[in-house]
């Protein structure tokens, strides 16, 4: 999710403010590696047909505004956990043969269709599909597109890294997790990056429990970023999800004090997206795809997490 609100952007300005004085100097000398740059866009195939007996959520009908992530967070009851669960081990199922479907050849609207009837045969609905006006049933990000990149006729080339983007709308919630995959013979830095930022993910999602701050979560991921010599690109956060796509609580992946406690029946994103070089982005001019300024590659890796009463399930995990 783009962070949007007023308050979030002056954090996020602190933030770059902070980060810059103490840590692009160093920065800058990194190697980037070498890869495929996606400087252009391809051309994107019609949206594709939802069958009549899917259900699917208001903004298929009539479309939505962005949320900006602020409220209060809804406590989930029993049913409506069980719920998420069903969802999230849908998405993940889907996104793990996804991830096998990524080969050198295929092009992203091929994995955009694959994730299309795979979703429907699930009697599911493509959450992205029409979210805020997004073309396509999936989010795929090649290289140096950070987030969101819409599918098209682009093949995959020996070396790509792509970030899978999944979420589905089943029985009412919506389950969302993503991974970044290897496509081929990627070289040791695009590697490095993969292998750290999944990792990033997981030591953020050990800070979870009840009544830990939501900030630990931006502190875990800032702290590891700088560890590791890479950097957050800031402009991207978690969010609370169910039977809403995107709502509260904002999940911040810098280094921040955003209010907030973690409760037992919170369900949210965790979804940190790590760069090889700065952390700035810029949207191109189907405003959707956030590419690096610097032509870095950054990588993302995604779960939907609960807040139990002993600390934390990671719900977006495959059957």
């Amino acid at each position: 999710m783009l962070i949007t609100t007023t308050l979030l952007k002056q954090g996020l300005q602190t933030w770059r403010t902070s980060w810059s004085r103490s840590f692009f100097g160093r920065r800058k000398k990194y190697d980037l590696g070498t890869c495929n740059l996606i400087t252009e866009l391809g051309n994107v195939s019609a949206e594709r047909r939802v069958p009549e007996h899917i259900s699917k959520p208001p903004y298929y009908f009539i479309r939505n505004s962005p949320s900006t992530g602020e409220g209060q967070s809804e406590i989930k009851t029993t049913e409506q956990i069980e719920g998420m669960r069903e969802s999230c081990k849908l998405a993940a199922t889907i996104l793990n043969s996804a991830c096998s479907f990524a080969k050198v050849g295929v092009t992203t609207d091929e994995i955009d269709g694959f994730v299309h009837e795979e979703t429907i045969k699930a009697n599911a609905y493509p959450s992205p599909l029409r979210y805020l006006g997004f073309p396509k049933s999936v989010c795929t990000s090649v290289n140096n597109v950070a987030c969101h990149g819409i599918p098209d006729d682009r093949k995959l080339h020996d070396g790509d890294i792509i970030n899978i983007d999944i979420t589905v709308f089943f029985n009412g919630y919506h389950g969302d997790c993503s991974k970044t995959v290897l496509v081929g013979n990627v070289d040791d830095r695009g590697r490095y990056l993969v292998e750290c930022t999944e990792q990033c993910l997981a030591e953020a999602i050990l800070c979870c429990g009840p009544g830990q701050p939501i900030c630990v979560i931006g502190k875990s991921i800032d702290k590891y970023a700088k560890r590791k010599r890479l950097s957050v690109m800031p402009a991207f956060a978690g969010h609370g999800i169910g039977s809403y796509f995107h709502g509260p609580p904002n999940i911040l992946h810098f280094d921040n004090d955003y209010p907030g406690v973690m409760i037992p029946g919170m369900t949210f994103t965790i979804e940190p997206v790590l760069s090889l070089g700065t952390c700035e982005a810029e949207v191109l001019e189907d405003m959707w795809t956030a590419v690096s300024v610097d032509n870095a590659r950054s990588a993302q890796f995604e779960h939907t997490v609960l807040i139990t009463d002993e600390g934390c399930e990671v719900l977006t995990v495959a059957s």
